[in-house]
């Protein structure tokens, strides 16, 4: 009875229309039955659908509705990613459960069904930024943070405390060491480069492959190492060297005195390359080893992704602080990576810390205009980016001649007008195009005489860079109509960073040797140049040079000055709104060429396609080289990073080269794995280098 008398309460509630019931009854039975009050009235009710104006007209009148909510940003946000991620859920269903859609098998369990099994040890090598670091001693605004993890992992810390992360990241300007009262060391293990961060491969995937064929912990490791600091200082503050080297002997010996198989990445080949001098190299300077250590220990060198030669973005990096990531986000959004509302200086942030990484002076072009070209010439001049010239072009000489190595023609187009890349820098589109003979010389003599004059005044702004004792007379005479080659952009750097590049005179060189056996190449400062050393005497070890092509790449950038007067501020930026028109290599004022999207094919391959083939000055003992390319392929929406991938990172993933790898740890030499492997037009770039070898 009691559930009927609600029912009928909720009744004449809520349909108030059809209620004419006498409320009084209703309130009587209720009290008869559980002595409650009364009910609430109901609603009043809705108005009559005609309403009478004072004229006398009538005209209708809808119901009144509740008014639909507006949808603000965070709900269009949400739909688009509840969209977005049920769209992926359903083709990912339909990728595992259609006939044709199979995942593919991975190469670890391919090569295990033909009988592969681990043989040769292994040693992984990171390159620059991609292995994680962590805290040891810290200031105190670094409480709670010992042994975490200040890079690599969450990057959580940047966000709580960003200013106390910059300070514990820097190195000491005038050291290169640890700055007082902070160590900061690079994590053991393979835990180490496995993932950059939770989301993002980086030799996880290698290494899950190796394990299916037998590899683990006795048998494969990771050489860590603090990449923020100059390779010799690696041995000076850690024994990095030391302890690699001791590493490799002990997996030769306890692995059946199998010679190990050495994969370097990025700018870890050129960290490799210097321990292959150290190693031999008398002590205390080198590694005390003596002729034949490497020879004896090591059977192959696979080099992933390799900046024997330098990379272009290096240059930008220390010059301004950007690339081309940075100057795409000025493109989109001109003024937010410059707004003084927030007072964040962000670029003066970057530039302040990174100019303390001497490692990355390692990456800074090599060769001079040799290799990279001059004023008027390039190895790259007959390179088109237009992918419909590209793909035209190659069509046309796969039908008129056959290649001899794989190779799917040349990804090379004469234009009438080239490209002057040569130019790694130049302030104004009209200085990267124009004649030679048009343009002023840099003489950083004569513009240096006006260097300390007028600073700028120090008490302003919070983030000190060196520009900021350069004077405004020095910094237009930097950028007046000027272009600057490999070879004088060093001279440009000591000109605007001299602290810096007293740093790297004393770790790096980046020339080219007229005589090897000189003496004064026997110091490091020249061992992880190719083209200032000499590869050690062990004729039946094997280089390999394993990159991505394929790929829009950074090789010069078009310049112009800062248009704030905000004192410590960078004075020079890339011209973002400058853009090319028909051959499409110009690009928010970069400059493009084929590569791996970090590094150019030129320094990618020359060593392994002319540098080091064969045996020459720079080989003696004529290690055999190989090519190997990998074209990339644009990875499908459920793809994620792609199993084709030519990318300087997610290259890693390929499985192509992961199989590579795998054969060539197995015990196959290069020519069983099938030689070199070429798409791009590595070979007629480098015979149009005129270099002696």
């Amino acid at each position: 009875m009691m559930a009927s008398l609600l029912r009928f309460r909720k009744l004449c509630y809520v349909e108030p229309a059809i209620s004419k019931c006498s409320f009084q009854s209703v309130d009587k039975v209720i009290k008869k039955h559980d002595n409650q009050s009364c009910i609430p009235p109901p609603p009043p009710p809705p108005p009559p659908l005609l309403k009478i104006t004072n004229d006398g007209d009538k005209r209708k009148v809808l119901r009144r509705r509740r008014d639909p909510k507006e949808w603000r940003c965070l709900d269009w946000c949400c739909w688009m990613i509840g969209y977005i991620c049920t769209t992926w859920w359903l083709l990912l269903v339909l990728y595992n459960a259609l006939p044709g859609f199979e995942v593919p098998e991975s190469p670890g369990v391919k090569l295990k069904k033909e009988g592969l099994n681990a043989l040769h040890p292994v040693v992984l090598i990171p390159g620059i930024v991609t292995g994680g670091l962590e805290l040891w001693e810290g200031k105190p605004c670094a409480d709670g943070l010992f042994r975490k993890r200040l890079w690599g992992g969450s990057f959580t810390e940047i966000f709580k405390r960003p200013l106390c992360w910059l300070e514990h990241m820097s190195l000491d300007n005038e050291t290169g060491l640890d700055p007082p009262g902070i160590r900061v060391r690079a994590v053991p293990g393979l835990v180490a480069a496995d993932y950059f961060a939770s989301w993002y491969f980086v030799w996880a995937v290698l290494i899950e492959n190796l394990a299916k064929i037998g590899y683990e912990g006795k048998n494969m490791h990771m050489a860590a190492y603090d990449w923020r600091l100059s390779f010799q200082n690696t041995e000076v503050r850690d024994q990095a060297l030391s302890r690699l080297k001791s590493k490799i002997e002990l997996m030769y010996v306890t692995n059946g005195y199998k010679k190990v198989v050495v994969v370097p990445h990025s700018m870890g080949v050129l960290y490799f390359l210097h321990f292959l001098k150290w190693v031999e190299a008398p002590s205390p300077m080198g590694g005390g080893a003596g002729p034949g250590w490497c020879a004896k220990h090591i059977k192959s060198v696979m080099n992933i992704g390799p900046a024997f030669l330098g990379v272009p973005k290096a240059a930008s990096g220390l010059f301004s602080g950007e690339a081309k990531d940075v100057a795409f986000a000025r493109a989109m959004a001109p003024g937010v990576l410059d707004s003084e509302l927030l007072g964040l200086q962000t670029l003066e942030h970057v530039m302040r810390v990174s100019r303390t990484w001497d490692s990355l002076m390692s990456l800074i072009p090599k060769g001079g205009e040799t290799i990279w070209g001059n004023m008027d010439w390039s190895p790259e001049e007959e390179y088109d980016c237009d992918p419909t010239k590209t793909k035209y072009v190659q069509s046309a000489l796969s039908e008129s001649s056959q290649s001899t190595n794989e190779t799917d023609g040349k990804l090379g187009f004469k234009v009438k007008d080239p490209v002057r890349y040569g130019r790694i820098i130049s302030f104004g589109k009209t200085t990267s195009q124009v004649q030679s003979s048009n343009l002023p010389s840099f003489d950083p003599k004569e513009i240096s005489r006006g260097r300390h004059q007028h600073k700028s005044n120090s008490s302003c702004g919070d983030v000190w860079t060196e520009y900021d004792e350069m004077s405004r007379e020095s910094i237009r005479g930097v950028a007046d109509n000027k272009a600057y080659t490999a070879k004088t952009l060093i001279d440009l750097l000591h000109f605007v960073a001299p602290k810096m590049m007293r740093r790297s005179d004393a770790h790096f060189s980046y020339g080219i040797a007229d005589n090897l056996d000189d003496p004064k190449y026997s110091h490091y400062k020249y061992w992880s140049n190719p083209l200032e050393t000499k590869l050690p005497d062990a004729p039946n070890m094997e280089i390999y040079c394993l990159y991505g092509t394929g790929i829009p790449t950074e090789r010069s950038y078009v310049y112009r000055t800062s248009p704030t007067d905000r004192c410590k501020s960078i004075p020079f930026r890339i011209d973002s709104s400058v853009g090319g028109s028909g051959d499409g290599c110009l690009r928010n004022g970069v400059y493009f060429v084929d590569g791996d999207e970090s590094v150019p094919v030129i320094s990618a391959g020359f060593m392994c396609a002319k540098g080091w083939r064969g045996k020459n000055r720079f080989n003696p003992s004529g290690i055999p080289t190989y090519i190997r390319e990998y074209k990339h392929k644009t990875p499908a929406f459920f793809e994620g990073r792609g199993l084709e991938s030519g990318a300087h990172v997610d290259i890693m993933g390929n499985v192509a080269l992961i199989e590579d790898v795998m054969r060539v740890a197995a015990g196959a030499t290069g020519m069983e794995i099938g030689g070199d492997k070429i798409y791009s037009d590595i070979l007629r770039m480098s015979e149009r280098i005129n270099l002696r070898v």
